[in-house]
């Protein structure tokens, strides 16, 4: 794995674009803070980019980074989270203007499934993370699913847990508001 890991962040560093398992479904990646990489993605899932997409990271301490103004319960939200749980903050900041939705929130899961976790923390950068699927198909829930165009149209599709059959599932999402308000999106 960890060479995999290696190989995807020499890619994601050139601005270029991945293919690779989250803690949910497969991901189209590249690198959050890179507006030619964040455009590419969307032309690749041919999806309009005033749809938002999210970014993972490896710990809940870099959440301050790209959010203004953290709420106190964000915290305890993803260290006590069970399953994946994506969270819309508002008041992004630090990330490519167009991965930032038109209200100025963001989207960001702490991912803690091998892989992602690893290139997040080698990487040093959130990584953008859509399901790898074209805009308004199915998800796949395996690397078998995946649409070849998808495959054919990325720069690097990593080879760790390809032939796992586990059928994966979207995150939790919530909308979490600067006073601690919570609004459920996606259970």
């Amino acid at each position: 794995m960890e060479e995999e890991v290696k190989r995807a962040c020499a890619v994601l560093a050139k601005g270029g674009v991945i293919l690779y398992p989250t803690d949910t479904v497969w991901g189209i990646g590249c690198d959050a803070t890179d507006i030619d990489a964040v455009r590419r993605v969307y032309e690749i899932k041919q999806r309009d980019d005033a749809k938002s997409m999210l970014v993972l990271i490896d710990s809940a301490e870099h959440l301050a980074h790209y959010v203004e103004a953290l709420p106190a319960i964000a915290m305890e939200l993803v260290t006590v989270s069970e399953n994946p749980l994506t969270v819309i903050y508002e008041g992004a900041r630090n990330l490519a203007s167009n991965l930032i939705a038109a209200d100025g929130t963001i989207g960001i899961r702490v991912t803690n499934e091998d892989f992602s976790h690893a290139l997040c923390r080698r990487f040093r950068k959130p990584v953008v993370s859509t399901s790898a699927n074209l805009s308004g198909a199915p998800s796949p829930a395996t690397f078998a699913e995946i649409d070849a165009a998808i495959i054919q149209a990325v720069d690097y599709v990593v080879n760790y847990r390809r032939d796992d059959l586990r059928r994966a599932r979207p995150s939790s999402i919530i909308k979490l508001g600067n006073k601690g308000e919570i609004q459920i999106i996606r259970q």
